[in-house]
């Protein structure tokens, strides 16, 4: 007897997507120059990063390589277009129904100039919206909400390896020392390199 759930997506995305859509609709135009706790962002690089890995990683799912998926995020500052309150909530959307399908983590696809499992690049992306919902949230004074299994994601993805993550093309900087006690959500800012008590001025 087949006990498999056929309607559990393959990956559930809708949690941190649904938090950024929230937080994006309560951002002030007055903000879009405000620091983030990446440091070559203001909330106007941020939410154009937001939008562009959306894109990519939806495309990614679909295995649609092309501009989307191979263009390095370092490559150059993201670009925030005007209409973007009105494209990235859908766009969130159309990522989020991408990744349900059980497809998307079979074989191989490319994001960000790089080709990975179809398994490695869900946790990714999940992990983007999870870290940089937190950034968008900090940096314009609103509350962040992440579900536990996202973030229990993300902290297997970023816990410490053998990896050096201190030279140029890191990704994410060294771990910050946190209690052992601290919340969860502190503890996954802090792997990627964040304070968790950051806050603009800080």
């Amino acid at each position: 007897m087949d006990t498999h759930d056929k309607t559990a997506p393959a990956l559930d995305l809708g949690p941190p997507a649904r938090q950024i859509r929230e937080l994006i609709g309560a951002v002030d135009d007055r903000q879009l120059t405000g620091p983030t706790p990446c440091p070559d962002y203001s909330v106007r690089e941020l939410l154009g990063h937001l939008l562009g890995l959306t894109a990519a990683f939806r495309d990614a799912a679909y295995k649609k390589l092309g501009p989307t998926t191979d263009t390095p995020p370092e490559s150059a500052l993201p670009e925030l277009p005007a209409d973007w309150r009105t494209v990235l909530p859908p766009l969130l959307d159309e990522l989020v129904a991408a990744w349900r399908s059980p497809a998307a983590l079979e074989g191989m696809t490319r994001a960000g100039g790089v080709d990975l499992p179809g398994q490695v690049a869900g946790m990714v992306v999940r992990n983007e919206l999870v870290v940089h919902g937190w950034d968008l949230a900090r940096s314009t004074g609103q509350e962040f909400r992440a579900d536990e299994a996202s973030l229990l994601s993300s902290e297997a993805m970023l816990a410490p390896d053998d990896d050096d993550r201190s030279g140029p093309g890191a990704i994410f900087g060294p771990p910050v020392p946190v209690p052992a006690d601290a919340p969860l959500v502190d503890r996954v800012i802090a792997l990627s390199g964040r304070r968790p008590d950051w806050h603009p001025g800080a």
